[in-house]
């Protein structure tokens, strides 16, 4: 079956591309059993108890074994002269033989001397002369550890395993206590691994001078207060993923040296009810005690949504965070020189308390960067990175429109690791280039082989779509062809606009929709039968059509008229959308849509059939090297009459 395709617009990368129809598992990490490090932690003193016990036995055990005899032997042995050494400790005999090598054990009558034992046994008096007797103290410290020891250190191990235990039960038991402690990851000004200044964010020139009041504010107070200004409160950073707006902020805290408070949204929210208030009032607390202090909350959103909506599942202890949140932020002083600081990318569903003047009255829109601010970008992360002399960075910034900071280091980085992965020691342009298909579109599957059949329809399918866009008018250049699998997309057509733009008119639409459909008329016109490939073009083709009716007023019958509502938008597509109209209007809705594709499709079609030979060609040359880079591609289409799109014939059609 033939890998579906997509045409990818959120970055405005203008990419067609085919999906496989396999899907993604989920993968879920595996999370430790409450109490389980208690009982790792009681299992391994266990087994240090054991070991230590098996160490003493063997010690016990290995000592020098002596033998014990009655005290009439020694007496015998005295009167041959056998005996050296006598050593007495209390009732206990120690007896050495000869000179020392051999050591027996005995015991005399308790209250009765050893020379007056042996003098009763029958030992003369010149026999016991030639004895030495020695007597040995049986008190003092080491005697009485050597002789308790056995039974002095089970019973100290067995203390303190209990004292750990208690003390590790003890430590669980108050982490209920602790749920109210706000616990924010903190960056400290002298902190110099983590400090961020406004240097090492390239870009957002606006949004940076918006910021450097907030940073002369936190330097130099006195200046605001004795003119009477108030510097706002609350700064709320808006914009999309990966745009910057973390980065930013703790560049703020850096240019202005002062201590940095982070924390996300969702860490106020627990599963106790006012836990989220508790740990907001701990977190200004400690902020303003470190004053002048920056407070940042990430993804805002996640408790800051509009009240009473039922939106997020009408959480109360949600509710009851974002009252706490806006009660602290209206009950600042002007002396507390604290800053609140949140990022959010879905600004439209705050709460209206939230953003009014006096809490979070100033806003940020940190936009996706530019071609320069690309550029920019990629030197920062460039910095520590060994690039080779081939390295163009402009030509990285021109092709990675729509890209945002977050993409942009993606693609330095996955550059590096191709170039390591080559055991080479620096990063060439070739590595940039293929490293921005990585990042759009995954990693090549070179082990994904299609039939001959599969690689023809495929072959043409690009093709067409390729085709299609370098004839229309406003259509984007083709900057790259192929059909090598790379990620979910068994082939794909990358064109890119010659310029950024924030604006897209009807008439760039509507030759969107044409190239969209070029894949599914190629299939149609030469194979007389449809795959599966095209089944995702359909969807995005419908999907731009209809929002060209109901979003953006570019329907000449409907007129300039938005029928998404509200909630459907903050629900977002197809979730619970609410119809404002009538079944009269959805079906001009619905006949508008199908006039828009239907027109699309005639043009596509009139297209594809007048450069029939040009079609042949590329599909051919594409069987053939599965790759065409823009100059060859270019080579193939001017053989056969079609000029490429060059940046001042776009301005002239504007």
């Amino acid at each position: 079956m033939v890998p579906l395709k997509d045409n990818i617009k959120d970055k405005g990368k203008r990419v067609l591309k085919r999906f496989s129809p396999e899907k993604g598992n989920n993968e879920k990490g595996s999370s430790v059993k409450p109490g389980r490090e208690l009982l790792n932690n009681g299992m391994g003193m266990l087994f240090v108890f054991l070991v230590l016990m098996i160490v003493y036995s063997l010690i016990v055990d290995n000592k020098k074994e002596t033998s014990l005899i009655p005290i009439s032997e020694v007496a015998g042995d005295v009167v041959r002269g056998d005996v050296s050494e006598i050593k007495v400790a209390g009732e206990m005999l120690t007896v050495l033989y000869g000179k020392g090598n051999i050591e027996k054990q005995s015991q005399k009558e308790p209250g009765v001397g050893l020379s007056e034992t042996l003098v009763n046994y029958g030992v003369p008096s010149d026999k016991l002369q030639t004895v030495k007797i020695s007597v040995e103290k049986e008190s003092g410290f080491v005697y009485w550890l050597i002789n308790l020891a056995p039974f002095i250190i089970p019973i100290l191990f067995i203390l303190v395993f209990i004292w750990f235990l208690t003390r590790q039960v003890k430590g669980a038991g108050m982490q209920a206590f602790t749920f109210g402690q706000s616990k924010p990851r903190i960056i400290f000004p002298n902190d110099k691994k983590q400090k961020v200044t406004f240097k090492d964010v390239a870009g957002v020139k606006e949004a940076k001078q918006e910021l450097s009041e907030i940073v002369d504010f936190l330097k130099n107070p006195k200046k605001f207060l004795d003119i009477g200004a108030q510097i706002p409160k609350g700064v709320l950073l808006m914009g999309a993923a990966g745009t910057g707006k973390t980065l930013l902020a703790r560049a703020v805290a850096g240019e202005a040296g002062v201590p940095f408070f982070s924390i996300s949204g969702s860490e106020f929210v627990e599963m106790f009810v006012g836990v989220g208030a508790s740990r907001v009032r701990d977190l200004f607390k400690m902020a303003k005690q470190a004053a002048p202090s920056i407070i940042f909350i990430d993804e805002i959103d996640a408790v800051g949504r509009v009240r009473g909506s039922g939106m997020g599942g009408g959480n109360d202890e949600r509710e009851q965070t974002l009252n706490q949140i806006l009660v602290e932020m209206d009950g600042f002083e002007q002396h507390d020189k604290v800053i609140v600081m949140a990022a959010t990318n879905r600004s439209d569903v705050l709460d209206s308390a939230l953003v009014r003047p006096g809490r979070f009255d100033r806003r940020v829109t940190v936009d996706l960067p530019d071609r320069k601010d690309r550029e920019a970008i990629l030197a920062v992360h460039a910095l520590k990175k060994q690039l080779a002399e081939d390295v163009n960075l402009l030509v990285v910034a021109e092709r990675t429109p729509g890209f945002s900071g977050a993409d942009l280091h993606s693609i330095v980085n996955e550059a590096a690791i191709l170039a390591a992965r080559e055991n080479r020691l620096k990063v060439a342009q070739f590595d940039l280039i293929r490293s921005i298909e990585k990042v759009m579109l995954g990693p090549e599957r070179k082990s994904h082989l299609l039939s001959e059949a599969e690689k023809k329809i495929t072959a043409y399918h690009e093709a067409g779509h390729a085709l299609v866009s370098s004839v229309l008018p406003y259509a984007d250049p083709v900057h790259k062809v192929s059909i090598i699998s790379r990620g979910r997309a068994a082939g794909y057509t990358l064109k890119l606009p010659l310029e950024d733009r924030k604006l897209q008119s009807r008439k760039e639409f509507l030759d969107d929709i044409a190239v969209t459909l070029g894949g599914y008329i190629t299939e149609l016109m030469l194979f007389g039968d449809i795959t599966t490939g095209p089944s995702n073009d359909l969807q995005v083709v419908s999907g731009l059509a209809r929002d060209m009716v109901t979003k953006y007023g570019m329907s000449e019958k409907l007129g300039p008229i938005a029928f998404e509502t509200l909630i459907g938008r903050m629900g977002g597509r197809g979730m619970h959308e609410e119809k404002e109209y009538s079944q009269k209007v959805g079906d001009a809705i619905d006949s508008e849509v199908s006039k828009i594709i239907n027109e699309a499709y005639k043009r596509a079609e009139d297209i594809l059939t007048k450069h029939r030979p040009a079609l042949d060609a590329i599909a051919n040359k594409l069987i053939e090297v599965e790759t065409l880079e823009q100059d060859e591609y270019e080579k193939v289409i001017i053989a056969h009459g079609i000029l490429p799109k060059k940046k001042k014939d776009i301005e002239h059609q504007k």
